[in-house]
């Protein structure tokens, strides 16, 4: 016998051990295909840890589809939740420790004690709002929540509020501390500093305008420029509207007559609305263009102006 036979001959495989191997292997697969349909007849849940502990690995095909995934929030506010709280424990009592907002309270902080008023001494508040919200960690708040009394009264509270990665759970981690109000911002100069005629054309316009907005005397429509869309208030929420003062950002607001066309301005209204509870003073700004000789509403703050946006 050859050297170059003998040595293919003695790296082959012996038959019997060949035949052991593919009988074991044939044996892995129909127990696996056995746990497959066992955890199929026997729910999700059993399916998954069969898939989990299958030993097969199966990698998904490529495709040029993105595949959307879903990430939590992980700096979501929880000022809602503080508000919650603290309007809860401002109308709790250790004298009544069983009631509803008690136990709201021990649901929200279970560590936080309960108020102690004397009856009768500590009206219960009229509102409470959430403020102002400030991260200080990763996780950790301070939100500052004002309470409104029906005597003018006003009380604000700083309450620290933790969160966790995902953002879906919060606690309060302590006490309420009465806290000083936020400080006024300062005002800029206002871009409205030209007066507009009261008996100008665009105070007239600008009257016909909220007439038919604020007390549904006429159509809209009709005061508008092309290709802006603005619902009236339905039903109207007033009887009358008076136009106390215009101030327009443009010097061609205050033209004695409408300019050529195309020209635009943008002014502030202040309104003086009337029903049967009395007279309410509004303001508003809006934006107008000139068009044949007539001016015509193009956008309303918090309305729809003629490119499809509010401004």
């Amino acid at each position: 016998m050859s050297p170059g036979k003998q040595a293919s001959e003695s790296n082959a495989a012996p038959p019997m051990a060949a035949g052991v191997e593919l009988e074991k292997m044939r044996r892995r697969v129909r127990l696996s295909r056995l746990a497959l349909f066992t955890a199929i007849a026997a729910g999700p849940v059993a399916l998954g840890v069969a898939v989990m502990s299958g030993p097969t690995t199966v990698a998904a095909a490529p495709s040029d589809k993105p595949t959307a995934m879903r990430t939590a929030a992980t700096a979501a506010d929880p000022a809602g939740y503080a508000q919650v709280f603290v309007d809860a424990w401002l109308r709790s009592s250790t004298d009544d420790a069983n009631s509803a907002q008690a136990r709201l309270v021990h649901s929200l902080a279970p560590d936080v004690d309960l108020p102690d008023p004397v009856a009768s001494a500590q009206p219960k508040p009229t509102s409470v709002t959430a403020v102002r919200s400030a991260q200080h960690e990763d996780g950790e708040w301070a939100v500052t929540v004002a309470a409104q009394y029906a005597d003018g009264r006003l009380h604000y509270f700083v309450v620290p509020v933790t969160a966790d990665a995902s953002g879906a759970s919060f606690a309060v981690t302590g006490a309420p501390g009465a806290v000083a109000g936020p400080a006024r911002a300062a005002v800029g100069k206002s871009p409205y500093g030209v007066s507009v005629p009261s008996d100008g054309d665009l105070s007239l316009a600008v009257g016909e305008f909220f007439g038919a907005y604020l007390t549904g005397t006429g159509e809209v429509d009709r005061y508008l420029a092309p290709g802006v869309k603005l619902s009236p208030i339905f039903p109207a929420p007033y009887t009358a509207v008076t136009v106390q003062e215009v101030w327009g950002a443009e010097e061609a607001a205050a033209a004695e007559q409408v300019p050529a066309d195309g020209t635009k301005v943008r002014v502030r209204v202040q309104v003086e609305a009337r029903d049967d509870a009395g007279r309410w003073p509004l303001a508003y700004d809006i934006a107008l263009k000139a068009r044949s000789g007539r001016w015509e509403v193009s956008a309303l703050e918090s309305g729809t102006a003629g490119d499809g946006g509010a401004r």
